[in-house]
């Protein structure tokens, strides 16, 4: 998947009714540099009737949506180049309306803070899937649930950590499975079978 908006082949997009809550032509830029990780977000909001757009990189993100701006934007916070917080004025600048919700397996509230006074509607720790992103998305900015100190923050589970090293090391590898296996110290086999499960 690369810049436009991407449509999954079996479903037309609005096909679906679960995102009423956004509209009937609702559209979401994902923006992450894990192919695997964005790929499959991409094709479970198809699957719920959203249009898809997707970038691996803050400028990319950029460039795609100023040719099609979306109403909702999910941003993953380590990324290549700009951190994914710094998007937030870009898209806003494009589309002042559009929501955006960061994502990040390496929270903390400093940054879930900057994130919100920026003008995230929500913030999100990975591993989050599509249930969790529209919660995220229909709480809005008035229901942050935010900690009051890092000591709070749930920690993750063995799993948890597991799957977000996996997926960081996947990403510095430019998504090259074999290299992934080498650095991490396992069979690449191995690797396509984690790589295969759903996230903890």
């Amino acid at each position: 998947m690369t810049s436009d908006f991407t449509t999954h082949p079996l479903i037309p997009a609005g096909s679906y009714e679960e995102h009423d809550d956004f509209g009937q032509e609702s559209s979401i830029l994902l923006v992450d540099d894990s192919v695997i990780l964005r790929d499959r977000l991409a094709e479970a909001f198809q699957e719920r009737g959203f249009r898809v757009a997707v970038a691996g990189t803050c400028d990319e993100a950029v460039e795609v949506f100023r040719r099609n701006p979306t109403e909702l934007a999910v941003v993953d916070l380590r990324m290549p180049g700009r951190p994914g917080v710094s998007l937030i004025a870009d898209l806003k600048e494009i589309r002042p309306d559009v929501q955006i919700l960061i994502l990040s397996g390496f929270g903390s509230i400093a940054t879930a803070i900057d994130a919100v006074k920026l003008g995230a509607v929500n913030f999100l720790p990975k591993p989050a899937d599509v249930d969790d992103i529209l919660s995220a998305f229909k709480r809005g900015g008035s229901e942050i649930d935010m900690p009051e100190t890092d000591d709070q923050i749930p920690v993750p589970t063995l799993a948890q950590a597991e799957w977000e090293h996996i997926h960081r090391v996947l990403a510095d590898c430019n998504n090259n499975i074999s290299e992934a296996a080498r650095r991490l110290g396992i069979h690449r086999r191995s690797l396509q079978r984690k790589l295969r499960k759903r996230a903890p």
